[in-house]
């Protein structure tokens, strides 16, 4: 079992757990709430358990607030990340991966696999990107679009709950 390095969650408020918390779910901090109105005891201090219970809410979530969280995370390679917009979370794992280290081909090449995956699927591509690369990234891209949208739907679920024990894992 993990505990947090920065912080004892079962000890904060319901409002510091909200801002505390709020992005580990990209711009949903619906989650966190969820998270703590379940209850505020000592097995949040643990955060494997956190992640266990904040990724059943996920999973747990009508579909249609589950397409909204998909869609709150940034395209990979997209304007958002080429303007500087991005959540600080989303900056330093896109950085992490070499993303703004891509040349103009392959920022095109993201742009038009971003497009693809979009009009075929509904929502944008999501991937949790630490420990990969541009390259990786790209082929998994090139994979992916083989899937069916209820496929792509599923890991775009998993890939979101990877993301969040990452952040956790980092606070």
């Amino acid at each position: 079992m993990s505990r947090f390095q920065t912080l004892t969650p079962s000890s904060l408020s319901r409002d510091q757990f909200v801002a505390a918390f709020a992005d580990i779910y990209e711009h949903s901090p619906w989650v966190a709430e969820q998270a703590y109105d379940r209850g505020a005891d000592a097995g949040l201090d643990d955060i494997e358990t956190l992640h266990a219970r904040m990724a059943d809410i996920l999973l747990s979530a009508p579909r249609e607030t589950q397409l909204a969280l998909i869609n709150a995370h940034p395209d990979l390679a997209g304007k958002a990340a080429i303007r500087g917009e991005l959540t600080a979370s989303s900056t330093s794992e896109q950085a992490g991966a070499g993303i703004h280290e891509c040349t103009a081909e392959e920022f095109a090449r993201f742009t038009e696999l971003n497009d693809a995956y979009k009009a075929k699927f509904g929502f944008i591509f999501i991937m949790a990107v630490k420990g990969s690369n541009r390259h990786q990234i790209l082929a998994a891209f090139e994979e992916r679009l083989h899937n069916t949208p209820e496929q792509e739907f599923e890991r775009a679920l998993k890939e979101i709950n990877k993301i969040a024990l990452f952040r956790l894992q980092a606070m």
